[in-house]
């Protein structure tokens, strides 16, 4: 059985770092000289002066120790080879498995196993383990017989080797890369596991196995599927022939303890101004987009702005794949529907936020825009929904803002673009700005207001922004939170709730 990452990296050898100089040999050649004459050719060096000036830079010490420039040798010199196999303990469980499983089944009716929980199951199948253990003349002592019984019942009710980072806290993010390779995230820096899928055929099982629970399929007709699971991780699956390297699975975990603004405070992820300032935001029902990249903590975010919300609101979220934890008691998530196997019957986010209008909302929330469903977002935040908020993909608050006239734009809805940059610029209070820096920490980079139209123009004010300094030895990001110490343009807004004394000294 294949372990994960037992392929070679780059060539067998280290590469010559930058800057490899060597002076050539000999005398310059006279004007008079052919350049392909003999004496010419002895001015190149040869292959093995050449070996040799490798070998004595990749030895030498580097300029400064600790730089980027060291670092980027580091890097090029790497072979970058995958990890060993798995070996010892885990190995031979796994191995054993493979022998029992095939006669355990036999002995199962799955239908009856499918009925009964993890636990009752692993119950049931104690004594015909043991059975199948004596005919295959398999002796193991008591860690080991309930180490096979957890990766059987996994197998049989959960899923597989997979169940084993899910119930690692450490783990973020788990990205399967076909059978035979899986990396994941722990910390903010990617690493590779060494769990273990039998072939194709069992990775596909296991992605099946995800997505019809939520009512979704993938197979050939649609190779692409976002689901969840139970807890509320994100799930996209993606098989051949779109995925060269067979089946892939992304999934984004959840924490099981919900991530409020002071504990990402506590985190470093913002200033106790900021921290203030969101507070109040969230409070004072004021229209909030959170922008960022892929993992940058926009649905964490957008979760912990939620705790603010008043008990006694209304509020309705909509979301592809359901993933959005709301503390509140009035809370109706809703979920997008795919089309069936005849092309027919998709319901999309825009569908889902015209019929929330009718269902008497105090706030709607969608967990990511990406099309025409803007314009309606927009409407909506504009006719007695204060307090809506929606998370983006985007680089920059000022990107986030043309990104939202694009998406307006991509509908069929025909106004000038100027009208659309009105909309938003009467309908968005606040751009909340999240990234993930190279370190692996999520910071909270920028809080700006949208204050209106000048000429064609939105026009902005920054109220805070995380200013890079340096990087320390071991990695980290070195910054600060700065308040730009400018009067907020929605203190109007916080005044209406009591908020606007805490408001101003957080921003002052």
């Amino acid at each position: 059985m294949n372990a994960f990452g037992n392929r070679g990296g780059m060539g067998k050898g280290a590469r010559p770092s930058f800057g490899v100089a060597r002076p050539m040999k000999g005398a310059p050649a006279s004007p008079g000289k052919d350049k392909h004459s003999p004496e010419s050719e002895e001015q190149l060096p040869s292959d093995e002066e050449l070996d040799k000036a490798a070998t004595e830079t990749a030895a030498a010490p580097m300029a400064a120790p600790g730089s980027a420039m060291d670092k980027l040798n580091q890097r090029m010199n790497d072979d970058h080879k995958g990890e060993d196999k798995a070996e010892g303990f885990e190995a031979s469980v796994n191995k054993i498995k493979d022998q029992v499983l095939p006669r355990l089944l036999e002995r199962v009716d799955p239908e009856a196993a499918a009925t009964l929980g993890k636990d009752e199951l692993a119950e049931e199948f104690r004594p015909i383990i043991s059975e199948v253990l004596a005919e295959l003349k398999i002796t193991l002592n008591r860690r080991e017989q309930f180490a096979l019984e957890k990766v059987l019942v996994d197998e049989l009710l959960g899923l597989g080797p997979l169940e084993e980072l899910l119930a690692d806290p450490d783990v973020s993010d788990i990205m399967v890369n076909g059978p035979d390779q899986t990396f994941v995230e722990k910390k903010g820096k990617l690493q590779l596991s060494k769990i273990q899928f039998r072939d194709e055929e069992h990775l596909f099982s296991i992605a099946q196995r995800i997505v019809n629970k939520v009512g979704r399929r993938v197979d050939q007709t649609t190779p692409l599927a976002d689901a969840r699971l139970q807890d509320g991780s994100r799930v996209n699956v993606i098989i051949p022939p779109l995925s060269l390297k067979g089946t892939a699975i992304s999934i984004r975990k959840f924490s099981d303890k919900p991530i409020t603004i002071d504990m990402m405070k506590g985190f470093g992820s913002m200033s106790d101004a900021m921290a203030t300032c969101l507070k109040i935001a969230g409070a004072s029902r004021m229209n909030i987009v959170i922008s960022g990249g892929t993992g940058s903590g926009k649905t964490t975010m957008l979760n912990a702005l939620s705790k603010m919300i008043d008990p006694g609101e209304r509020v309705i979220t909509i979301e592809d794949a359901a993933e959005l934890r709301l503390q509140q008691p009035h809370w109706l998530p809703l979920e997008t529907r795919p089309a069936n196997l005849e092309g027919q019957g998709a319901i999309h986010i825009r569908d889902l936020v015209i019929n929330a209008l009718r269902m008497r909302p105090d706030r709607i929330i969608l967990g990511e825009i990406r099309g025409q469903e803007c314009f309606d977002l927009l409407a909506a935040m504009n006719t007695g929904h204060d307090g809506s908020m929606a998370t983006l993909h985007s680089n920059s608050p000022r990107e986030c803002l043309a990104r939202m006239e694009n998406m307006v734009m991509m509908g069929d809805i025909k106004i000038p673009k100027e009208a659309i940059s009105r909309q938003i610029a009467d309908s968005v209070d606040l751009i909340v700005q999240v990234k993930r820096l190279r370190d692996g920490s999520r910071r909270t980079t920028n809080i700006t207001e949208v204050i209106g139209m000048e000429g064609d123009v939105i026009v902005t004010q920054e109220l805070f922004k995380f200013e890079y300094h340096d990087e320390s030895a071991d990695g980290k990001i070195i910054g600060e939170y700065a308040s730009m110490g400018l009067r907020p343009y929605t203190l109007d807004k916080a005044k209406q709730f009591g908020f606007d004394q805490p408001y101003l000294e957080a921003c002052l």
